[in-house]
């Protein structure tokens, strides 16, 4: 499942002007770091995906069992072996 780019907010130009350098330079370097690690990508995607198809009440309790989850790692790994292939 890849994450609807149509989804990410693009702040308005009053956001951006009243921007400081120093939060313009964080975005910039975490979206270098997003960039460069696919598995957070899939890890955000993943949880969305299983907790909209579960919609389960508690959603703290949720998330605590789902990266915890001692077979997630090889579930990111499956992902980007998978993904790989197909690019």
């Amino acid at each position: 499942m890849r994450v609807c780019k149509e989804l990410i907010i693009q702040p308005s130009f009053l956001q951006v002007a009243s921007t400081s350098d120093g939060e313009i330079q964080t975005r910039i370097t975490n979206e270098k770091y997003l960039r460069t690690h696919k598995e957070v990508e899939l890890l955000i995607s993943g949880f969305f995906r299983e907790m909209f198809l579960k919609r389960p009440d508690n959603i703290q309790e949720f998330a605590a069992d789902y990266f915890t989850d001692p077979r997630l790692p090889n579930k990111i790994h499956m992902q980007l072996i998978k993904e790989k292939k197909v690019a």
